[in-house]
């Protein structure tokens, strides 16, 4: 019989996203940031500060989604594991 510290030092995750939904967000934050750097460099860089506004929500988003999903898995932190 297993007690609840035995199950939370268990190294294998039961819940959270699955390996394929890790690699979507990877592809999808990655496509988010070349889409940013591709309108900023089409563009310009924004005059004013709604412009600036969007750049930088676009790329904490983006980027901190890319690096939350690639942390995970090259952890090998999903249930697929």
């Amino acid at each position: 019989m297993s007690t609840d510290n035995e199950q939370a030092a268990s190294p294998t995750r039961r819940y959270g996203p699955s390996r394929g939904d890790l690699m979507f967000r990877t592809c999808f934050a990655a496509a988010g940031l070349a889409l940013t750097l591709a309108a900023v460099l089409f563009r310009g860089l924004p005059q004013g500060p709604g412009g600036w506004e969007a750049v930088i929500i676009a790329v904490v988003f983006f980027g901190g989604t890319l690096i939350w999903s690639l942390r995970r898995l090259l952890r090998g932190d999903h249930p697929d594991t």
